[in-house]
């Protein structure tokens, strides 16, 4: 095989932990030009295969990214996707999983590997995580099988050794390095001494049909969070913001509410209005299944649809991208009710 015939992987840093360095100076954590990587990660220089970078500049913190950046990564993805094999995300880990759900729908039939990484301690650092979810990730990008056809073809999520569907994971720990979970949905792959793919469950494109990029989104959206002792004020309040348009209720188990008459009565004046109600549920494994009980019931009945087994990460992206495209309130309930790209289990209910 010559070089021309190495598999190619566009690397895009977009900021993170994973991308900075000590201040050898001042102690502190300062971003690293890309530029460079190969100095701080020579093992990149093993590979078979051709690596490429872009660099947001200046770098986000991830608690800054915003559908503005969703869109500019489509952007890039979809100008170098005749280019490349695969696309390697560095990212930071805070909103990786709301990142990794927009692109699943941003990116229509995708039929490329694109792989969200990034990592709990700086590249730069003697004990980091950062080199490992790194390099996998990149031979994760480049795996095709023999036909030259990749192996992956969705958006994922790499960390700690598991390969996971970008919609369906979660950030479930701040200190560990198992920093993601896919509670709902299996892995793709498992990292170990070989890369375990688990081929029947990674989601295949239409042949016949091209990538579509999207980039349109609407962010009148807000999550209310049911507890204890929630008052009407409180739920009057977040029903009634100016220009909302959709709202993903988090209940309780299986998609339950309190049996408070002034709270369904304020759910259904919503739903009349046309604000749809999303139902999931606060677990993190599991699925919402509103007619198990009478109080799930009580929030069909007021018009409150199924979120299923969606994480909010991917229930929130999900109503921002359908009414970014001015779908009708049937049509975006509809498609609530639709998996678009393996983010649902429909049998789970």
């Amino acid at each position: 095989m010559t070089p021309r015939d190495y598999p190619s992987v566009l690397l895009i840093y977009t900021g993170g932990t994973i991308g900075m360095i000590e201040n050898p100076e001042t102690g502190a954590l300062e971003n690293f030009d890309f530029d460079h990587l190969l100095r701080h990660v020579p093992e990149l220089r093993r590979f078979n295969s051709r690596i490429s970078t872009y660099q947001f500049d200046p770098p986000i913190d991830s608690s800054d990214m915003e559908p503005a950046f969703w869109a500019k990564l489509v952007r890039i993805i979809s100008y170098n996707y005749d280019n490349y094999d695969g696309f390697v995300i560095l990212h930071g880990t805070d909103t990786m999983a709301y990142t990794a759900s927009a692109l699943s729908f941003m990116l229509e039939n995708v039929g490329k590997p694109v792989i969200l990484t990034g990592s709990q301690l700086p590249i730069g650092t003697l004990r980091t995580d950062g080199k490992e979810n790194l390099i996998t990730a990149i031979e994760i990008a480049a795996s095709r099988h023999l036909d030259g056809s990749p192996i992956v073809t969705e958006v994922c999520i790499f960390f700690e050794n598991e390969l996971m569907r970008g919609n369906r994971a979660t950030k479930i720990n701040a200190e560990n390095f198992n920093a993601f979970r896919s509670y709902n949905y299996p892995v793709l792959a498992k990292a170990g001494i070989h890369i375990r793919y688990h081929e029947y469950l990674i989601r295949r494109p239409i042949p016949s049909q091209p990538m579509k990029p999207h980039y349109l989104f609407d962010t009148n959206v807000v999550v209310l969070t049911l507890f204890p002792g929630i008052q009407e004020n409180i739920v009057d309040s977040v029903l009634n913001v100016p220009g909302l348009k959709a709202v993903v209720l988090k209940t309780f188990g299986s998609g339950n509410a309190p049996q408070k008459d002034w709270l369904i009565r304020r759910l259904r004046e919503a739903t009349e209005r046309g604000i749809i109600i999303v139902n999931i549920s606060q677990c993190p494994a599991g699925a919402v299944e509103m007619e198990r009980y009478g109080t799930g019931l009580q929030l069909l009945q007021a018009g409150v649809i199924s979120g299923y087994d969606s994480t909010p990460e991917c229930a929130v992206t999900k109503l921002m991208f359908l009414l970014g495209h001015g779908l009708s309130t049937e049509a975006v309930r509809r498609y609530m009710n639709s998996d678009l790209a393996g983010e649902i289990t429909k049998n789970a209910n």
